[in-house]
């Protein structure tokens, strides 16, 4: 399919008049690639705007262009309300953006990251004053309706609350009317419960006259928020179509450039009758509240669960890594007859993908062959000194299996995109040659295309004999991958699943206890 120029594309319902931002022959090359290759959208008045496309397609590049952390190519024309401005070098004032990473300040409250960015109130001796910066968070805040301590650190908030504040953060100074605000990927890490909060933040902001342009990769979403939908792939526009002409299996195959099915399960072959190779008893922590869990060998057992319910703590305390203190038991009977404490579970050297990849998952400063092989370098090489050769074999070895795109082993891994990111943090841990794998959030941020490989691959794994946990905010992960689920309620399993059972509509009733008949285990198969 042609790429489609500014001037050809369709115009939301409705709308008239000059669009609210105009891009025209968008280009941006790095050495050795072409990120972005005559690049056209228009975005009307007080639309949502979708943009969609696989890891590496052009989306965060076009951003980062708007935003001016890079510089357009020459010959590119843009335009914010029929005002002409140089794209990658201006950021009209009316132009605001919410990265995926937030660039908040955890350890900070709100009042103070708001204050970072539109400035403190000070009097004329240069004090800042408290009582008045106060009244203007609660002021900003309550706009959108938001329920949050200001002066707790936001490290304490939930995630749909600090990616508000990081909203807040970027119309400060800016009452609405005219204008863009960017997301990008604010949904990656909310629980389902918790998009929908989201969504009317998003809907205020288009009330106020403010055009949207909403970045995801959870393509369910954008038929509740988006007009209209461009996508993007290997730095082209495809193309651009109002949401009621397509569908979540057409929108896949655009992006893909190949008939993708978003509702694809890995093909996996679970037995019944497979050993217990990981037992939990009486699991205590910070939300978790009594759990006892059997894991067998080769299955893919999913952990479902609302915010607050202990499904995000879980498998860091099976990893070994919990954030709160912890207790209970658990043990490997195939390994050692033997109990351990909960706090003592390091000791199994069970591998985890963590759930935030910038945070907890990758080294930026470090190349790829160096985050891939930073697990195992004890392996590599003799008498303490690293074998160079060795680990870039291994590295390269990994990164064709997993189908990694980058410049190289040597590359930084910050040059890479989410999904291939992702990718290296996978090749990490099974580096080590675990017979058990903790995976938490394994597609946030993740490309329809690149989370079909993810599954593939943890599907095989699991037909060979690796035993995996997965925990997930998004469904469609433990659809698409698990042979069993159990739902966490109150810091308990409080429903189960076999795959045979498993469906979204199940799942969500047994999450918000809705189906309630045994207050106790329910097995479905």
């Amino acid at each position: 399919m042609a790429p489609q120029t500014a001037s050809t594309l369709e115009p939301p319902p409705g709308t008239i008049g000059e669009p609210a931002l105009r891009i025209i022959g968008l280009s941006k090359t790095f050495p050795g690639t072409r990120a972005l290759i005559d690049a056209s959208l228009d975005i009307a008045p007080g639309e949502v705007h979708a943009l969609v496309g696989q890891n590496g397609s052009g989306k965060s590049t076009l951003i980062k262009t708007l935003a001016g952390y890079h510089h357009a190519d020459p010959g590119a024309h843009a335009e914010l309300g029929g005002e002409s401005f140089s794209i990658g070098h201006d950021v009209p004032r009316t132009l605001r953006f919410v990265h995926q990473d937030l660039g908040l300040v955890h350890e900070l409250n709100a009042m103070d990251n708001l204050a970072l960015r539109g400035g403190f109130i000070r009097g004329a001796a240069g004090r800042v004053r408290w009582r008045r910066q106060e009244a203007e968070t609660h002021r900003l805040l309550d706009r959108f309706g938001v329920e949050l301590d200001i002066h707790r650190p936001l490290a304490q908030a939930t995630p749909v609350q600090r990616t508000i504040v990081a909203i807040v953060g970027a119309l400060q100074g800016w009452d609405g009317g005219e204008g863009v605000l960017v997301l990008d990927e604010p949904t990656a890490l909310l629980p389902h419960e918790e998009v929908e909060r989201l969504f009317d933040l998003v809907r205020e902001v288009r009330r106020a006259g403010t055009s949207v342009l909403y970045v995801s990769h959870r393509l369910g979403e954008l038929f509740e928020i988006a007009d209209r939908v461009t996508v993007l792939r290997a730095g082209r526009v495809v193309t651009t179509k109002s949401i009621q002409q397509v569908d979540g299996r057409t929108l896949a195959s655009l992006m893909v450039g190949e008939d993708v099915d978003p509702d694809y399960r890995a093909p996996s072959a679970a037995r019944s009758d497979a050993p217990v190779v990981l037992q939990l008893r009486d699991v205590q922590g910070h939300r978790l509240r009594g759990v006892d869990l059997d894991v067998h060998k080769g299955e893919i057992l999913g952990i479902a669960g609302l915010a607050g319910t202990g499904m995000n703590e879980l498998p860091y305390v099976i990893a070994g890594c919990a954030p709160y203190p912890v207790g209970g038991r658990l043990r490997m009977p195939q390994r050692a007859d033997a109990w351990l404490d909960v706090a003592d579970s390091a000791r199994l050297d069970i591998p985890i993908v963590p759930a935030d990849r910038a945070r907890e998952g990758i080294v930026a400063e470090f190349a790829v062959r160096e985050n891939l092989t930073l697990s195992i370098l004890g392996r590599l090489g003799r008498r303490g000194r690293l074998g160079l050769r060795e680990e870039q074999a291994v590295a390269e070895r990994w990164a064709e299996r997993l189908g990694v795109v980058s410049a190289g082993p040597d590359a930084l891994i910050s040059t890479l995109s989410g999904g291939n990111q992702q990718k290296i943090v996978v090749a990490r841990c099974l580096a080590r040659e675990p017979d058990m794998l903790v995976l938490a959030e394994p597609t946030a941020g993740v490309d329809i295309g690149t989370r079909v490989a993810i599954y593939d691959l943890v599907a095989g794994l699991a037909r060979n004999g690796l035993t995996v946990v997965v925990s997930s905010t998004d469904l469609g992960d433990l659809l698409a991958m698990c042979t069993r689920v159990v739902v966490l309620r109150d810091g308990r399993v409080r429903a189960e699943f076999g795959a045979d059972g498993l469906t979204e509509h199940a799942l969500v009733r047994a999450m918000e206890g809705e189906d309630d008949a045994d207050p106790g285990h329910e097995k479905r198969s």
